[in-house]
C-alpha cells in the first residue's frame, strides 16, 4: 500500500519531460543513448508495477468480498412458504388458552379449563382464571407468558402488521411441577386445587418481565387510547416494585430492569425511563460478557434490549447525556450479530446447520428462533438507516447476510434438516405425531384419572389431535430427533418457542423495508427544540 501511495505522489511528467538541468547532465554522460533507453525501460518497469499492483488489490478485494460477504447467497425458500408458516404457527396459541374460552376460538378439541384456578379455601388470589399455558403440562408461568406476549407485541410494532395503585406481591405460577407432570389428563378435566406460587420482595425480573409485556402491548393499542393507558398505568406500577426489591449485591434481574425500561421509555416518552437505562449503574452489570451473551430467550433479556436501544441510536440519534451508553449497546449488539456467523465459532452448529445456542442442551429451536429475529431485525433496521453493513473487528459484513443466518435457522425448523421433518406441527408433509401435550395426546370427552391418563402419554400411536402451529422442542446436538410423546426434550410445543417464531416468520415474510420505522417513536416528544421560524424578509 505505501509503495503505491508514492508512486501516485510522484510526478510523472518530470520522467516524460525533463528539465534543462537534467538534459544537461545527461549529455555530460558519454553514453547518453544507453541512459535515454535505460530512462525509458525504467518508466515502462515503474508503469507495468503500477499496472500489476491495481490488479492485485482489485483482485484481493474481491476476494475479500466474496469471503466477508457470502457473495452466493444463501438458497432462499418460495417467498409465500414463510407467510404460510406464520399462519400456521399463530393456530397454537387457541390450543393454548385456559379459562372460558370465547365462542370464536377454532379449536375444536379444546373447552374451558380450570375456570377454579385460585378459589381454593383461605386462597387470597381467587381470580386466577384465564391466560395461556405455558407448555403440554398445564402450567401458566407469568414470567413466560409475558415474554411470549412481549415477542408478539414488537413483531406487530415492527412490521404492523381493575388495578391497584401499588404492588406488595405477585402470583408466579399456577399449578405445580411435579403435580402437573404427574396428572396426564385434559385440561379441561382438571378438578384438583391448582395452588399459586407467590413472591413479596424476591422477584424484580419477574415485576420487569412483566411490565415490560404491558409497555408493548400499550404500543400496539395505542389506537385504543383507555386501555392503552390503563396497560401504561399497569406497567409502571411493575416497573417500581421491580426497582423497589432489587438487590443491587445480589440481583441477576438487571437485564429484565433494562428491557422493562426500554419498552416503558418507548410507551410513554417519559426521558426518566431513558435516563434510568443508560446510566452505567444499570448499563455494566446487564451480563454483556458472560457466556449465554447473545442468547436471547425468556429468562435472558440483554441481546433484545442492546437492539431496542440500538433503534433509538440510529434513528433519533439522541446525543448528550445517553450516547454514552447507547455507542456501548450499538457495539455490543454489533458483537452479538458476529457471534451469529459460522466464520466466528462462538456457538456450536450441528452438521444440519442450527446454531446451538443454548450449549447442546435439549429444546435449542426457541433459541435459534429468537436469534433468527433479532439479526432479520437488526438487518432491517441498518437497511432503513441507509447502512450498508457493520464490521466484525477488521471484516465489514453486508447486510444480507444476517437475513440469509435468519433465514437458515427457520428453513431448518421449517424442514430443511437431516431429518426432513418440518418441527412444526401442520406445516409441511412431515411433521411430529406424537407432540408432548395433555390435551392432544387424549381424545375430546375422554375423562381420565390423574393415573388413567398415564396409558395415553406413553402410548405410541400418534396423537388424537393435531395441535396445528406448535413448534416442538427439536432435535438433539447431533441433529437427532425422536417423535415420543414421554421426552419433552424433543417433542413438548411452548409458549415462549412459538412466539420466537412467529416474530422470525413475521420478519421473514414481507419485503425488508416493511419496517415501521417511526410507529415506535409516536410517544417520545421532539428530542431537541424546533427550529424557530425564519424571520420576516427584510425590506427598507
Amino acid at each position: 500500500m505505501r509503495r503505491e501511495l508514492e508512486m501516485q505522489e510522484m510526478d510523472w511528467t518530470a520522467l516524460a519531460n525533463p528539465s534543462e538541468e537534467m538534459q544537461r547532465s545527461w549529455l555530460l554522460q558519454s553514453t547518453t543513448l544507453t541512459m535515454k533507453t535505460y530512462v525509458q525501460k525504467k518508466k515502462t518497469y515503474i508503469w507495468t508495477l503500477a499496472f500489476i499492483g491495481v490488479l492485485v488489490v482489485i483482485a484481493f478485494t474481491m476476494m475479500t468480498i466474496r469471503a466477508l460477504t457470502h457473495l452466493d447467497h444463501y438458497q432462499q425458500q418460495p417467498p409465500e412458504t414463510y407467510s404460510i408458516a406464520l399462519h400456521t404457527g399463530l393456530k397454537f396459541f387457541n390450543s393454548q388458552r385456559s379459562g372460558r374460552l370465547p365462542e370464536e376460538n377454532n379449536v375444536t378439541w379444546r373447552g374451558d379449563s380450570c375456570i377454579q384456578d385460585g378459589k381454593y379455601p383461605g386462597s387470597s388470589y381467587p381470580h386466577l382464571s384465564g391466560g395461556y399455558y405455558d407448555g403440554g403440562n398445564a402450567i401458566k408461568s407469568n414470567f413466560k407468558m409475558s415474554f411470549a406476549m412481549t415477542m408478539l407485541s414488537w413483531s406487530v410494532i415492527e412490521y404492523h402488521s381493575n388495578s391497584a395503585d401499588t404492588i406488595h406481591d405477585m402470583v408466579f405460577q399456577v399449578g405445580h411441577e411435579g403435580t402437573e407432570r404427574y396428572c396426564w389428563i385434559r385440561p379441561e378435566d382438571i378438578d384438583y386445587q391448582r395452588h399459586a406460587d407467590i413472591c413479596f420482595s424476591e422477584c424484580p425480573d419477574l415485576a420487569a418481565e412483566m411490565a415490560a409485556a404491558l409497555a408493548s402491548a400499550s404500543i400496539v393499542f395505542s389506537k385504543n387510547v383507555v386501555y392503552s393507558q390503563k396497560l401504561i398505568h399497569g406497567a409502571r406500577i411493575l416497573y417500581k416494585y421491580a426497582e423497589s426489591s432489587m438487590n443491587t449485591d445480589t440481583s441477576s434481574s438487571w437485564d429484565e430492569l433494562l428491557w422493562g425500561g426500554v419498552w416503558l421509555y418507548y410507551a410513554t416518552g417519559d426521558v426518566s425511563f431513558l435516563d434510568r437505562v443508560t446510566t452505567l449503574a444499570l448499563a455494566d452489570p446487564s451480563g454483556v460478557f458472560s457466556r449465554d451473551s447473545g442468547v436471547f430467550s425468556w429468562n435472558t433479556k440483554l441481546a433484545g434490549a442492546q437492539l431496542l436501544l440500538t433503534r433509538l441510536r440510529l434513528f433519533l440519534s439522541p446525543g448528550y447525556p445517553s450516547e454514552e451508553v447507547l455507542r456501548k449497546f450499538y457495539n455490543q449488539i454489533g458483537n452479538v450479530m458476529c457471534s451469529y456467523l459460522p466464520s466466528f465459532n462462538k456457538f456450536n452448529r450441528t452438521k444440519g446447520g442450527l446454531i446451538q445456542l443454548n450449549h447442546g442442551d435439549p429444546q435449542p429451536l426457541q433459541y435459534a428462533a429468537n436469534a433468527a429475529f433479532l439479526a432479520a431485525l437488526y438487518s432491517d433496521y441498518l437497511d432503513a438507516s441507509d447502512t450498508p453493513g457493520w464490521s466484525c473487528g477488521p471484516n465489514f459484513y453486508l447486510t444480507y447476510v444476517l437475513r440469509d443466518f435468519s433465514r437458515s435457522q427457520i428453513d431448518y425448523i421449517l424442514g430443511k434438516n437431516p431429518q426432513n421433518m418440518s418441527y412444526v406441527v401442520g406445516f409441511g408433509e412431515r411433521y411430529p405425531k406424537r407432540v408432548h401435550h395433555r390435551g392432544a395426546s387424549i381424545p375430546k370427552n375422554r375423562k381420565e384419572s390423574c393415573k388413567g391418563g398415564w396409558k395415553w402419554r406413553e402410548s405410541s400411536k400418534e396423537n388424537p389431535n393435531v395441535i396445528e402451529g406448535a413448534m416442538v422442542a427439536g432435535p438433539d446436538g447431533h441433529d437427532g430427533f425422536h417423535d415420543v410423546r414421554t421426552n419433552s426434550n424433543y417433542t413438548e410445543p411452548t409458549l415462549t418457542g412459538n412466539a420466537g417464531l412467529i416474530a422470525a416468520l413475521v420478519a421473514l415474510s414481507g419485503q425488508k423495508d416493511n419496517l415501521d420505522k417511526n410507529g415506535i417513536f409516536s410517544a417520545i416528544p421532539p428530542l431537541f427544540p424546533v427550529a424557530p421560524p425564519p424571520p420576516a424578509p427584510w425590506t427598507p
